[in-house]
């Protein structure tokens, strides 16, 4: 068996913990974005307009403003796939599984599967966005130099 430079191992519980931090740092920072821009809108944030399919749109200034807010968050959340994953094979996997999960949500949310095109377009690119962004994070902080220090040692 040859020796390799990191050790994998299977670590379920470490994956689902991952999962669950991930996911609600994109609901957290969600929110926050969609309070912030609707301070500027004068919009109360609200679960609408977080699960709603039919409120993304650019015809009314909440639509948009909900549009900004989601492309806001994925570069947010990119943030968090280089704090809580830290590895840039994983980061589309998570990106993945997080928006997966929102599109069950929103699914359960509005009782009916999301059918508007913006919707579906609005987290294409929030996919791509977090996916591209995070991995390229996560791969500056791995390729980085690993320090040798060449004094030699000395226990007196």
């Amino acid at each position: 068996m040859a020796a390799q430079f990191r050790s994998y191992v299977w670590d379920p519980a470490l994956i689902v913990a991952q999962m669950v931090l991930l996911q609600a740092a994109y609901y957290s920072s969600l929110g926050l974005w969609l309070a912030l821009l609707g301070a500027l809108g004068s919009t109360r944030p609200s679960l609408h307009q977080v699960f709603s399919d039919e409120i993304l749109g650019f015809s009314t200034p909440p639509g948009r403003l909900s549009m900004m807010a989601f492309i806001l968050n994925a570069l947010t959340c990119a943030l968090g796939l280089l704090y809580f994953i830290r590895r840039g094979k994983q980061c589309l996997d998570f990106t993945v599984t997080v928006h997966f999960f929102h599109l069950l949500g929103c699914w359960i949310y509005n009782s009916h599967f999301p059918s508007t095109l913006t919707w579906w377009l609005v987290h294409i690119v929030c996919t791509a966005l977090m996916a591209a962004i995070g991995e390229y994070l996560c791969m500056r902080i791995e390729l980085r130099e690993i320090p040798l220090n060449s004094a030699p040692k000395s226990n007196v």
